[in-house]
């Protein structure tokens, strides 16, 4: 992001800060839909993301690092969505509903994949986002959702286990 853009702003210019918004919206919105279903909640969030980006905009340092920066607060916005709904966590040995039996769509594998993530419950999906595409270690996972690191580490086993009996599903 350009440096002039973003002290633009940090004055609480309007029209800079809808720039910024126009690039980054797709993005973030991406972002959020790995954690979130709901397209409401989705759209609650980036908004918040965006309230908590243009009001805290002053505390970042480096123009480099504002993607980086505005990222971290969407996931940090999505997990709270998450922490104030029902049931973060599922227990192990509930039974997994495989909703995949019917689809037809004949998507790109990564497509697939990222579209087969909305079957599994909030907190594998959630837990396996933040290690396996954002790359956080199960110490600040466990840290960030206020679980031990065993549990992270046993959510992320069951989704990846219930990803690899979708994708077989789905003979991807």
């Amino acid at each position: 992001m350009e440096q002039e853009l973003l002290l633009e702003c940090q004055r609480n210019n309007r029209n800079a800060q809808r720039i910024v918004y126009e690039k980054m919206a797709g993005r973030l919105y991406s972002v959020c839909k790995r954690y979130l279903k709901n397209d409401e909640d989705i759209e609650e969030v980036l908004a918040d993301t965006f309230y908590k980006i243009f009001t805290k905009i002053t505390q970042l340092q480096n123009a480099d690092t504002f993607e980086a920066w505005a990222r971290k607060i969407a996931v940090n916005e999505c997990l709270q969505k998450l922490r104030s709904s029902k049931g973060l966590f599922i227990s192990l040995e509930e039974n997994f509903t495989d909703h995949s039996e019917g689809t037809t769509e004949n998507l790109s594998l990564e497509k697939d994949i990222l579209s087969l993530l909305n079957f599994l419950p909030e907190g594998c999906r959630a837990i396996f986002n933040l290690f396996a595409i954002e790359g956080y270690p199960h110490k600040e996972i466990a840290t960030m959702l206020s679980i031990s690191e065993g549990t992270s580490k046993s959510q992320l086993n069951f989704a990846r286990k219930k990803l690899q009996e979708l994708l077989v599903n789905q003979n991807i």
